[in-house]
């Protein structure tokens, strides 16, 4: 078998891996040479490459091969649609994965400074992050087209934030996040923002929720508790993220797609969010 493949011409290798997927790229480059010689060539990894990245890319550091291009591209997202967007590729699948600004987002009283405060945070990608002072509804909505998906995709869209140690009002309250198209019947499920939500709601009594209240809470009976399932998870980047929901592009005609995260029925006050932006990855399957 080693004879049969040492005979076959490197550029038709080359050919036969740019059909495949950069995962199994990787794979195949351990069976022998000649897998891993032509894994090596630019043809390769250029079919995994966006062409309009690929000379942004290259201006933006001393990139050499393609390769080096799409390791690039999804080690260091590209800042793009005039700040409001990151792009990068998901390393595995060669998937496009995209976050939009909170600047790109549409957050209910995000003009009045003591409702919400822009504010540059070293750990952002993007020069702002919108950090909540005081509301008593909540609401924020992302819209993205997906014509800029990678077709036959799963996505999952997630909230990115961060929460100060002045945070309150999302210990006990959960809320409500959204995903679909305007006029359609949307995914809906109630996920808490606190990472600490479980934990204090067993320290504390339970309260009458009123707008004077900080940390106030609905009926316990009528939502589901705090758990992993419905909780923010801490990322390699020191954020948290909260599933909002998944969507299939098909790669079809392109069309808008609306994410919502709101609570708007609590009535208690909170502080101390602090949204990054909201982001679309490949599922993990």
């Amino acid at each position: 078998m080693e004879d049969f493949f040492q005979s076959l011409p490197e550029g038709f290798v080359a050919e036969a891996l740019a059909l495949t997927s950069p995962r199994d790229v990787s794979r195949l480059s351990s069976v022998n040479s000649v897998f891993r010689s032509a894994a090596q060539w630019d043809s390769v990894w250029e079919a995994f490459t966006p062409p309009e990245y690929l000379t942004e890319t290259a201006d933006g550091g001393a990139v050499g091969s393609k390769k080096e291009v799409y390791l690039r591209l999804c080690d260091h997202p590209v800042i793009i649609d005039e700040g409001n967007k990151s792009f990068w590729l998901d390393k595995s699948s060669g998937k496009k994965c995209y976050m939009l600004a909170a600047r790109q987002l549409s957050i209910a009283s995000s003009d009045s400074p003591n409702c919400w405060i822009w504010t540059q945070t070293p750990e952002s990608r993007f020069k702002e992050a919108a950090e909540l002072i005081s509301v008593s509804l909540l609401e924020i909505i992302g819209k993205i087209n997906t014509s800029i998906f990678s077709p036959d995709t799963t996505y999952v869209a997630l909230l990115v934030f961060k929460t100060t140690p002045k945070a309150y009002g999302f210990e006990y309250q959960p809320v409500e996040v959204c995903i679909g198209f305007h006029g359609d019947r949307s995914q809906t499920r109630l996920v808490y923002l606190d990472p600490e939500a479980g934990r204090r709601r067993g320290l504390r009594s339970r309260r009458r929720i009123g707008m004077f209240s900080k940390g106030a809470f609905v009926n316990w009976d009528v939502v589901p508790p705090p758990s992993k399932e419905n909780g923010p998870k801490q990322r390699d980047d020191g954020w948290f993220e909260i599933e909002i929901g998944e969507y299939f592009n098909g790669g079809g005609d392109a069309a808008e797609l609306e994410l919502r995260v709101a609570e708007v029925n609590g009535g208690n006050w909170k502080t101390g969010l602090v949204i990054q932006g909201i982001e679309f990855r490949p599922k993990k399957l």
